[in-house]
């Protein structure tokens, strides 16, 4: 049996962890044979000394490996996702998934939660009646199979490891490590069998990243992780300091979203959905430059192919796009005084908004 107290001393110290260690003591932890303390003061151990690439393309691996993963058939178009780390309004991948879908590539996007004071993308989605967010392994890449692309949640059999850590750093003040932060986002998006991978890493007064040096060393470490693990991967880093759009909030970002796709979406929220594309395509050699990839989507909205297609996946998805998406009733917020607003905390905008949803219980009438 592997010695722990040794594994952890050793990162308590400062070395370095061979990947069989590293193997050794994910496998353990998930099978119940590591308890919990032991496992918080490894933890904490990492965030305090820290880990180098190869650690933790090691922990990424042995956690990705942890449970099931998508296997798809060879000569399929390329399997391709983004990952934000979130933001107020970041409503991105309701409108880039489909359109990817229409640009040759196909999209398994296992999605999440909110967290903290940011909306998350599941919860978006079901402000659309009927949306399952629940579909099971074989569901999802059938959907990715059929319509080119999917948003679910991760399911119970993929990435174990990853639900069991991560409850655990949740409790032990370990939350903010960029080696556990990349191995718990880089293990989950690479258990889907990607081709490639775009990162919208974010900084400012809404992101969990609040410095753009922050924000870089996470998107460093998430880039060499997944190139590290073979998968193409690029990130860009995007600002936070203001809402993403124009609009932040459940059913309102689904609206926004399909304006988005009929070409009435707000200027940044398009800049930064075609340049996460872009980044796709030039990746998966479906494009040979950003300028040519940007046209390629661009066109998509035009012709009306996404919005088409992001209703194809809401369809699949047991949902109904034309039902009536309840909205609280608007009110006005005036200023005291004249001026311009010069910042915005907008972690406390996010804040407001949740605590407006569970207030607002809208009436269901038959």
């Amino acid at each position: 049996a592997m010695n722990i107290v040794h594994l952890i001393s050793k990162k308590r110290d400062g070395e370095e962890l061979a990947d069989f260690e590293i193997g050794a003591l994910i496998d353990a932890y998930v099978k119940g044979d590591v308890p919990d303390y032991q496992m918080a003061a490894w933890a904490m151990a990492v965030y305090l000394r820290g880990m180098n690439v190869a650690e933790i393309a090691a922990l990424t691996e042995h956690m990705l490996h942890s449970g099931a993963t998508f296997k798809w058939p060879a000569g399929e178009a390329p399997k391709v996702d983004k990952h934000s780390t979130g933001g107020i309004g970041d409503k991105v991948s309701l409108p880039l998934a489909p359109l990817l879908a229409c640009c040759d590539l196909q999209v398994p996007m296992i999605s999440g939660r909110g967290l903290g004071a940011t909306g998350g993308t599941l919860d978006k989605l079901e402000a659309i009646p009927g949306f399952r967010t629940n579909l099971s392994t074989a569901e999802m890449q059938a959907v990715t199979r059929r319509v080119g692309c999917v948003i679910s949640g991760a399911t119970a059999d993929l990435v174990p490891a990853d639900r069991k850590l991560y409850a655990l750093r949740d409790v032990t003040g370990t939350v903010p490590s960029i080696p556990l932060i990349t191995a718990s986002i880089m293990s989950k998006k690479l258990a889907e069998g990607l081709d490639a991978l775009v990162l919208d890493v974010k900084w400012g007064s809404g992101a969990f990243m609040k410095t753009r040096e922050l924000a870089h060393a996470l998107a460093r470490s998430m880039v060499d992780t997944g190139r590290r693990m073979h998968v193409p991967t690029t990130a860009i880093i995007t600002d936070m300091n203001q809402p993403l759009g124009r609009l932040a909030g459940n059913a309102v970002e689904v609206n926004e979203s399909i304006d988005a796709l009929e070409g009435r979406g707000p200027a940044d929220l398009m800049a930064v959905t075609l340049e996460l594309g872009a980044e796709l395509l030039v990746l998966t050699k479906r494009e040979s430059s950003l300028a040519d990839a940007m046209q390629r989507l661009q066109r998509a909205i035009d012709s009306g192919a996404g919005l088409e297609k992001f209703r194809e996946m809401v369809v699949a998805q047991g949902g109904d796009l034309d039902a009536p998406r309840p909205v609280a009733p608007a009110s006005e917020v005036a200023s005291p005084r004249a001026g311009y607003v010069a910042a915005l905390d907008t972690e406390a905008l996010g804040r407001v908004i949740i605590e407006l949803a569970a207030d607002y219980t809208p009436l269901h009438t038959a």
